[in-house]
């Protein structure tokens, strides 16, 4: 494999990836070394068993973005972890509920933050579960105004 094969098909990819779940292993660890402080967060949602989902939620944090930069189960796991940022976001970043959210100093205000970055990574996880060949590093330089791979030119009619 050549190096402009192995950047586009492999680094590119991987570096990808690495940027999109590499935040989950650091979380899992915190929630694991601040445990009580992750029990609290867990048993202000609106869900019973707050210690099971908080050891499923280190597990998921851990495991899934493994097998996702490895590329094993990897859209399975950014479907199960794309549910997470999405169960997250909506129990545990519920900025609805803060009088005046928006406010400089408002507790609403990061939890606003929060949220929108959550779905942020959803969006990222579901390009990762739909998605289907990568388009080449050298190309994305070639035609770097594109739309990317879905739009190239329409079949010529028979």
């Amino acid at each position: 494999m050549d190096l402009a094969t192995w950047l586009n098909l492999v680094a590119v990819p991987f570096a990808a990836k690495i940027c999109l779940v590499g935040m989950f292993p650091p979380s899992a660890l915190d929630k694991v070394v601040h445990w009580d402080e992750a029990m609290e967060q867990a048993a202000s949602g609106p869900l019973p068993f707050p210690a099971l989902l908080l050891v499923l939620g280190i597990l998921v944090e851990t495991v899934a973005p493994v097998l996702i930069v490895i590329g094993w189960y990897d859209r399975a796991a950014a479907f199960v972890l794309m549910g997470f940022c999405a169960v997250t976001a909506v129990l545990f970043h519920r900025f609805w509920e803060y009088p005046a959210f928006w406010s400089r100093n408002g507790a609403g205000r990061a939890h606003f933050w929060d949220f929108l970055k959550n779905f942020g990574l959803v969006g990222g996880l579901l390009l990762v579960v739909i998605g289907g060949s990568y388009t080449p590093a050298s190309e994305i330089v070639r035609h770097p105004l594109s739309s990317g791979p879905y739009a190239a030119e329409a079949p010529a009619k028979p």
